[in-house]
């Protein structure tokens, strides 16, 4: 299916929206409305219309969105009939706690492979997922595995990061405080927990609901 050029920020809500409407299927759901969504899913009507309007006629005024339709619709936009396989770069305790949750919900996701340096952890599985030693990480990587999660020490989070770039990745989710330099057809996400911490402080305190 070929894509539309969409804005980012449309395109990160799309996954969102997909959640939401998984769960009104399989609670027997018909139809929904842009209200309705906005409320669950906590972004206002028009961006919700504007959002699916990139897509064409997705529903009809007055009447909704079939529920069933959208689900279709955004299964194979967001392409969850292929799954995604990742490796994961870092098993201290977030990365634990990524490698027993394994993105339960999403069933095109899935960790495939952990790295480590750590002999303790080395040669063994957390969550069902092998760990192997940072060292064999050129070797390990099969050219299936797109996608890798680092949650290794900033102060080492550029060295992997230059060591993933003569791989087949593709995209980092990067959970280290470090931004990073990446060779250009390596899509990278930086999500840094603590910046995320002081700005819903800040917002709590500057713009009380």
């Amino acid at each position: 299916m070929e894509q539309p050029k969409i804005p980012q920020a449309t395109a990160k809500r799309l996954p969102l929206y997909y959640r939401f409407i998984q769960n009104l299927s399989l609670s027997g759901k018909q139809r929904v409305s842009s209200a309705e969504l906005s409320e669950a899913v906590k972004v206002d009507s028009a961006t919700i219309r504007r959002d699916f309007s990139y897509f064409g006629a997705l529903g009809k005024k007055g009447y909704g969105y079939n529920v069933n339709y959208l689900l279709s619709f955004f299964r194979e936009t967001l392409d969850q009939d292929d799954v995604t396989r990742v490796a994961l770069i870092g098993v201290g305790n977030l990365g634990t706690a990524f490698l027993h949750y394994n993105f339960t919900k999403n069933n095109n996701t899935k960790i495939e492979m952990a790295f480590d340096v750590d002999e303790e952890k080395v040669g063994k599985e957390i969550g069902g997922i092998p760990v192997y030693h940072l060292d064999e990480l050129e070797e390990k990587l099969s050219d299936d595995i797109k996608v890798a999660i680092l949650t290794v020490p900033a102060s080492v989070a550029q060295a992997v990061a230059d060591r993933l770039s003569h791989t087949g990745i593709q995209g980092v989710l990067n959970f280290t405080p470090a931004r990073l330099n990446i060779l250009e057809h390596i899509r990278i996400h930086h999500i840094d927990l603590a910046v995320e911490l002081q700005t819903l402080v800040y917002f709590l305190k500057n713009y009380p609901q």
